[in-house]
């Protein structure tokens, strides 16, 4: 799974979102949009993420080498959880490229193509942006399957 906090900016104010996609399928399985970059935002993102695994996953969470992931607290719900953590090198963002292209395709698809009334418009437009991107947004990498008609395919298949 990688792991990101991206900040947007509209109406002199600033939303930060956090997310994290599975690199089997890109899908986003967890993510929260908060005021300000604090704990939380990724604490609880970390919580909702968790909720998805099962007792039998074996999982690698990769982030940059911000400050949230490098907190006792965060790495103990890590361990906690039995996820391995991983980490980019230093001033690396090549190291997280599928999260950076995930945000890069969020702006291009939603924030540059449509005009928001407020900042609650824009988070609204936002849920309905990451619904779309997880079911109906097809990918050729995916066979032209959404992430999770493609996760669906693979589970049927095992």
């Amino acid at each position: 799974m990688g792991n990101r906090r991206n900040g947007i900016s509209l109406f002199g104010e600033k939303r930060y979102l956090s997310a994290i996609l599975d690199l089997c399928n890109g899908e986003i399985i967890a993510y929260k949009v908060m005021k300000r970059p604090v704990y939380k935002l990724v604490g609880d993102m970390l919580d909702e993420a968790i909720k998805h695994l099962k007792p039998e996953d074996t999982v690698i969470l990769h982030s940059d080498q911000g400050w949230h992931y490098q907190m006792k607290k965060y790495q103990k719900t890590l361990k906690d959880s039995r996820i391995i953590q991983s980490m980019s090198r230093k001033g690396n963002c090549l190291d997280n490229a599928v999260m950076e292209n995930f945000f890069g395709l969020l702006k291009s698809e939603l924030l540059y193509l449509q005009e928001f009334e407020s900042m609650e418009h824009f988070e609204k437009e936002l849920d309905d942006y990451i619904h779309y991107y997880n079911h109906k947004r097809m990918k050729v990498k995916l066979k032209d399957l959404s992430p999770i008609e493609y996760r669906t395919q693979v589970l049927e298949a095992a």
